[in-house]
């Protein structure tokens, strides 16, 4: 049986259990899964259900039943067929529903589409790439969860913690929706990535366009339009957009490949970036010191590297324990030529 009579039979049992009264709130959310499915399904119904209606109309008028068999010496109307098509195309879908198997109540096929739901995680220092049942992939950075629901209906994420690249299979009128907190990224088709701390949600766009909400009781109370190259800075019942930031961008998403990227960052927050991804914890010590800005890329994993760079470029004091980097401003006493180090800043 083709997909085409497949779908003629479950228009024939929906219109028929419409017809013997009104569905239930479990049925009509099945039937209105089903049209969605797919667009042969709702052809198929709408076609149906357009003969069953016509065929109301002419039973109403009264009048006696069609005889589709134009007597032989009297000209034929052109368009004599039509009601005769219309009532065999109606006949043909009940002659299907006879065929198929007895069942009580709309066909278990017309049930709505399963769900795909799925909790991804990643440990500290970890990532992980997975593939979505509707084409689209994600790849979680360090220390992330979230969940999802995908089916045919519908496709949703909810980044609970942590961080998340996006490659979104485009699908038309269907958008892909990201639950970060108090924000959701809708998106039909793109790549980006969104972080969310708390309540602070970041989210970098590389290409294509999405829409970050506030939302108010689960309704969007206002809405940003984010492009490639953009940074949307959601906070506090605030969003601020960085357009035209592509390198900006790639700095973020420089940890796809192992990396950690900085322009002009103060040593404080680089140091929170490292300990996202290592237990062992940079520790800085000083306002001084965390206030030098850092440019460069180093490889997450390697933090003990990261500080030796900074010991020999601004002659900083460097102690290491099984758990922690500790970096401090030299003491005089370690100073060789018996003078505290300068410090760039």
């Amino acid at each position: 049986m083709s997909r085409a009579e497949e779908a003629n039979i479950e228009a024939a049992d929906w219109l028929i259990a419409r017809a013997e009264g009104p569905l239930s709130a479990e049925d009509q959310i099945r039937f209105d899964a089903w049209l969605a499915s797919s667009d042969g399904n709702k052809a198929a119904f709408w076609r149906l259900e357009y003969g069953w209606e016509t065929a109301d109309r002419v039973a109403s008028l009264g009048l006696p039943p069609i005889d589709c068999t134009p007597e032989p010496k009297r000209a034929v109307p052109a368009r004599w067929w039509v009601p005769c098509a219309m009532a065999a195309s109606i006949a043909m879908a009940f002659l299907l529903h006879t065929l198929a198997a007895p069942r009580a109540g709309p066909p278990p096929r017309a049930r709505a589409p399963e769900i795909a739901s799925q909790a991804y995680a990643t440990p500290v220092g970890g990532r992980r790439l997975v593939g979505l049942a509707d084409g689209s992939r994600i790849q979680l950075n360090t220390q992330s969860r979230l969940h999802t629901e995908i089916s045919t209906a519908r496709r949703e994420v909810w980044l609970d913690q942590g961080e998340a690249f996006f490659e979104v299979a485009h699908r038309d009128d269907q958008p892909f929706i990201v639950h970060a907190g108090d924000r959701q990224i809708v998106v039909l088709g793109t790549k980006f990535s969104v972080r969310r701390d708390g309540d602070k949600v970041v989210v970098a766009v590389i290409e294509g366009r999405v829409r970050v909400d506030e939302l108010r009781g689960n309704v969007p109370a206002r809405s940003s339009v984010i492009t490639g190259g953009d940074i949307a800075l959601a906070a506090e019942g605030a969003t601020l957009v960085t357009a035209r930031s592509q390198d900006k961008v790639e700095d973020l998403l420089a940890w796809r490949e192992g990396m950690l990227s900085f322009d002009e960052e103060p040593l404080r927050s680089i140091a929170t970036e490292f300990n996202r991804y290592n237990d062992r914890k940079v520790v800085i010590d000083g306002q001084d010191v965390g206030a030098i800005r850092i440019t460069g890329t180093f490889p997450v994993a390697k933090p003990d590297a990261f500080t030796r760079l900074l010991r020999d470029a601004f002659g900083l004091e460097i102690s290491e324990t099984a758990s922690e980097i500790r970096v401090s401003r030299r003491s005089p006493a370690s100073d060789p030529s018996g003078r505290a180090a300068h410090t760039a800043s």
